[in-house]
């Protein structure tokens, strides 16, 4: 492969990969909702320029990790690990707000939103960088945090949309999805964004990804609808916990009070605060740890497409396991992947001073996409319902976030600096600081082994 210039020598196992992906999910047998060709090709079009607008704003949120390490010691682990924990802190947060906000105007208007607000703060932090006007830490607390706030309606506006054209029994297959959208954005993120500051100044790790987002949102203004009606195509019933709800919509408060009440959302919604505390302390602090200790050369400079890589195969497997083999159940699947994350962890533990931590960490990445995708990206349809699926996300991921920030928080506080922080025996803190968010996350997993959404009524298909 030596005539492919270096970008396609490493995007060709992705594109490899996702070919194997389609092949896969066209020789399983599909479940047989009686949707038509047209719908089928229309749902492809709607789904995938949103997707591919929440992937890049992925490159447009992660792409801090990527500067900081070309920043050096501009941005110590302890500054990034404040300005990430204040970041994730207000993506959660901002749930409270934009869930509802989703609800009541459409993923589609709050995917083009983010895709704006995104871009502007990415603009921002080029500019901070390259004129050198405002202090670094300072600005990039302020500008991360509002960048955040805008990223937080991207997994609330993916869902809501999806909500009205996947039905439950099908929503497993779009958990798979939503597990390749957020692997092809991880990628974005660190691989691109590692050959950005390779060939470029750094500060075009702001603007290429604020770039790509502004195309998006015209592509997204163009191809994207919330429902099949508002696409030409007839409405149906989901099967989901908005089944045969024809009534008015019910205010935010009351309709958060009973998600609230609910324990099987409750669950899931704790579940997430392990996996995005989880999430974060592998995928943010093991390029940090790759790059001061030279562990794992490979895995660390392949880092973004290894875990494109991992996502995509979990993501996949999980979603057809919960549809064919659990009854469209998230819970079993959810709870086999925390399993292995605890063995993970425990690996961690065991390999941290061995090129081998690079590989051990990959497979946790597989396992906490395909938590991700089975309940922010499923669940949170099945029990929300698409009337109320903005308020569902709003808490399940909101969750997921105060778990990155937490883990952001700790981490920075308890990881090795300076020359300390290039001897990899001196990280033992960073496995410790997991393993018990792998054990708690699987405890809670199996409380909702044979959760399923309850319908308001029988509603005809």
């Amino acid at each position: 492969m030596s005539f492919l210039p270096p970008w396609a020598q490493e995007l060709l196992p992705i594109v490899a990969l996702l070919f194997v992906v389609v092949f896969l999910v066209r020789r399983v047998p599909h479940v047989d909702i009686g949707h038509t060709p047209e719908f089928r090709k229309r749902r492809f079009y709607n789904w995938f320029f949103v997707g591919l607008t929440y992937a890049f704003l992925y490159m447009g949120r992660y792409n801090l990790t990527v500067a900081k390490n070309a920043l050096g010691t501009r941005i110590s682990t302890d500054d990034f690990g404040h300005i990430f924990g204040i970041g994730t802190i207000v993506y959660g947060v901002s749930f409270l707000l934009n869930g509802p906000l989703t609800d009541r105007y459409g993923g589609r208007v709050t995917i083009l939103v983010s895709a704006v607000g995104v871009a502007c703060c990415n603009i921002a932090m080029g500019l901070v960088l390259k004129t050198g006007a405002l202090p670094l830490v300072s600005a990039y607390t302020v500008l991360y945090a509002m960048n955040m706030y805008f990223q937080s309606f991207g997994a609330v506006s993916i869902v809501k949309v999806n909500a009205a054209w996947f039905h439950l029994r099908e929503r497993g297959t779009f958990g798979g999805i939503f597990g390749i959208l957020i692997s092809l954005g991880i990628y974005f993120a660190f691989d691109w964004g590692r050959m950005i500051v390779e060939h470029a100044p750094v500060h075009w790790v702001f603007f290429v990804p604020a770039t790509v987002l502004l195309v998006f949102f015209f592509l997204d203004y163009v191809m994207v609808r919330d429902t099949p009606g508002e696409a030409g195509l007839a409405d149906f019933d989901t099967a989901d916990a908005s089944s045969g709800d024809d009534g008015p919509r019910l205010p935010v408060a009351e309709v958060a009070k009973r998600m609230l009440r609910d324990p099987v959302i409750v669950t899931i919604a704790l579940v997430e605060f392990c996996s995005g505390y989880i999430r974060n302390a592998v995928m943010q602090f093991f390029p940090i740890f790759a790059k001061q200790t030279a562990t794992s050369v490979y895995v660390y400079k392949h880092w973004g497409m290894l875990n494109c890589v991992a996502g995509i195969t979990g993501g996949m497997v999980a979603g057809m396991i919960s549809d064919r083999m659990f009854e469209s159940r998230r819970g079993p699947v959810s709870a086999v992947l925390y399993g292995a994350l605890i063995g993970g962890a425990a690996a961690m533990i065991a390999t941290l001073t061995t090129p081998a931590i690079g590989w051990v960490v990959v497979v946790m990445s597989l396992c906490v996409i395909g938590v991700h995708g089975m309940l922010s990206g499923t669940a949170s349809m099945d029990f929300g319902g698409k009337k109320n699926v903005g308020v569902a996300v709003g808490i399940i991921d909101g969750l997921v976030y105060l778990g990155t920030g937490t883990v952001s928080f700790i981490l920075g506080k308890v990881l090795p600096e300076h020359g300390a922080a290039k001897i990899a025996a001196n990280w033992k803190a960073w496995p410790i600081v997991i393993l018990p968010a792998t054990i708690v996350g699987f405890m809670l997993a199996l409380r909702v082994w044979n959760a399923k959404p309850k319908r308001h009524a029988v509603a005809a298909h």
